[in-house]
């Protein structure tokens, strides 16, 4: 990841992950400012500096709103990685996604029709509505925010220099 460099708003929110050619041109244009440095030193024929590991906009972007894409590793995202059945945590190639209503019973494929489920309880639930002890902790929702720093990060593989930045996302 220390080819990498998070960028955040003017306020620290998160924003997304950049590479660090793209943060050392901004640090040049004088559009961001550097919080946080790697220890490894970058050198050109002129000039050396030190990589930024997190830097933060200078001037506020106006965000638009967005909907959320549906994706696979988004609805992995919104529900932390857990089996929304049994509530323990996979990793993403141990999980699969359920149809709540199932689709032979007229569900959709959206953000409210489908969890995260392990692989055991998606087949234990088969075919039907969730029943017995295969029940949802929480009704599924359209996500209004994601980790979508389009970050296949999580936590504990973020580098430490970002954990302060990322920690308030967790919560």
């Amino acid at each position: 990841m220390q080819e990498h460099t998070l960028l955040l708003s003017t306020s620290f929110e998160p924003l997304k992950v950049i590479t660090w050619k793209k943060a050392v041109t901004l640090v040049f244009l004088e559009k961001v400012e550097v919080l946080e440095f790697y220890d490894r030193i970058i050198r050109s024929p002129s000039i050396q500096f030190t990589l930024p590991a997190v830097v933060k906009l200078l001037t506020t972007v106006p965000r638009r709103p967005h909907r959320i894409k549906f994706s696979r590793q988004n609805l992995f995202f919104r529900d932390n990685f857990t089996c929304q059945y049994c509530q323990r945590a996979y990793p993403s190639h141990q999980l699969t996604y359920d149809h709540v209503i199932p689709r032979s019973r007229g569900g959709k494929t959206t953000w409210t029709n489908i969890v995260t489920s392990c692989i055991p309880c998606n087949l234990r639930k088969g075919n039907r509505l969730p029943h017995g002890n295969l029940r949802l902790q929480k009704k599924p929702e359209e996500p209004r925010w994601l980790p979508t720093l389009s970050l296949a990060i999580r936590m504990e593989s973020a580098p430490q220099l970002w954990q302060d930045y990322l920690a308030w996302k967790q919560r």
